[in-house]
């Protein structure tokens, strides 16, 4: 990277925050100016690892020379004409999307948030359509700990309450069960279900990975009692855990997958619900859409991401390294870490509470150039971008053993 251009303070321009932006974040205080790979520079020139890309939008990285030449090409044709006009760019961006995945057709839209309603929207017409339920009486089954978004339909749905209080009433319609609970599942379920939405990884929760079979479970029973079986894999699919879906470590295709953050490459906001035509097929015109949804700048980076995927580089990196990164933190437990979880290139480290919360460890990874984000009590998540070399990896760990040393 080129040096930065000096600009105010990283403290002048976090003050400069405060009375002009709305508080619903609480940031690390760093203030990232350039990026490059799995680097970072602040406005001050100092470089950071990124193990946490976007909560893996970045999974190739910061500005992958692909995606940027597919951005800039693009940028300089077209980038936006709405879903009342085709464009160029859309029916190829579906057709390698849906391959890759093994399954039909696109909806296109534009954040993960979305991409939840949506698959929500289907579910149900789906259900009263093609399964016969009555109308206004369709239910999805949704697992507790779950994270899919933040509007007022999705967060009425979690056990956060954090992310729902202030925020009621909220939409009828969700059963909570526990995650990883084949039995609390099934008793869930009756005529009145449309699908089961889970995520194959809970990764807000903090990486929580259920036990071998669960999946597997979750589909028979789906098409046994014949609902759909919806699975999020926003986080956790194009790649981080080392294979294209974490799915596919059970070989389960379920009936609706949602994708994002990664399908736009860390360049624009790109999401999809991606379906068999029996499934998608119940959406007729006006039922549903979006403005930027399927936009030619996005259909050209979403289309770029599939190549990157098609080579299934990235899969074997996220594996091998994720191996690497599996033995590092095994090494670290009794050292700091009381257990951990992980798959792939993606996990969550309990750090010992005496050493301090997930945020105070991960304040300190920032102040020795390591970037990390805290979940829920003193867990901490890595996820580096699958770019990352072994070598940065092995230093990074050596760095999260140097602070927790310290810190006892």
């Amino acid at each position: 990277m080129t040096a930065p251009v000096r600009t105010r303070s990283s403290e002048d321009l976090i003050r400069a925050e405060e009375p002009v932006l709305a508080h619903n974040y609480h940031p690390l205080p760093v203030v990232v100016s350039r990026a490059e790979g799995v680097w970072v520079e602040d406005v001050e020139g100092r470089r950071y690892l990124d193990l946490l890309a976007g909560y893996s939008a970045l999974n190739f990285g910061h500005r992958h020379p692909a995606l940027i030449a597919a951005a800039h090409e693009q940028l300089d044709r077209l980038t936006l004409t709405s879903r009342a006009f085709h464009n160029d760019r859309l029916a190829e961006f579906a057709e390698r999307l849906a391959g890759l995945v093994g399954l039909d057709m696109v909806l296109p839209m534009n954040t993960g948030a979305e991409a939840v309603e949506s698959g929500i929207k289907v579910a149900r017409k789906w259900a009263y359509d093609v399964k016969g339920v009555p109308a206004d009486r369709a239910t999805i089954v949704v697992a507790a700990e779950n994270f899919h978004g933040r509007t007022t339909t999705i967060v009425g749905f979690s056990t956060d309450e954090t992310a729902r209080a202030g925020f009621g009433p909220f939409a009828p319609g969700f059963r909570i069960v526990p995650y990883n609970d084949l039995a609390a599942l099934e008793a869930a379920v009756d005529e009145t279900t449309a699908a089961v939405l889970i995520e194959p990884i809970q990764g807000e929760a903090g990486v929580i990975i259920p036990d071998e079979g669960y999946l597997t479970g979750v589909r028979e029973l789906t098409r046994r009692t014949g609902c759909l079986f919806v699975a999020d894999e926003i986080q956790s699919g194009l790649g981080r855990t080392g294979r294209t879906l974490a799915v596919d470590h059970e070989s389960v295709v379920p009936d609706v997958l949602l994708l994002g953050k990664a399908l736009g490459g860390g360049i624009v906001p790109v999401s999809a619900v991606v379906a068999n035509r029996d499934v998608l097929g119940v959406l007729g015109p006006g039922e549903h859409g979006s403005t930027f949804g399927g936009n030619p700048l996005a259909a050209a980076v979403g289309t770029a991401v599939v190549d990157l995927l098609e080579t299934g580089e990235f899969q074997r990196r996220a594996a091998e390294l994720g191996a690497v990164l599996r033995d590092g933190l095994t090494g670290l437990v009794g050292k700091g870490v009381v257990g951990f979880r992980s798959r792939g290139l993606w996990a969550g480290v309990d750090v010992d509470p005496a050493l301090g919360t997930g945020r105070e460890v991960s304040a300190r990874l920032m102040g020795e150039g390591v970037l990390v984000k805290d979940t829920h009590g003193s867990t901490i998540r890595l996820a580096p971008p699958l770019t990352i070399t072994e070598d940065e990896l092995l230093n990074a760990l050596a760095t999260l053993e140097r602070v927790l040393a310290r810190s006892v």
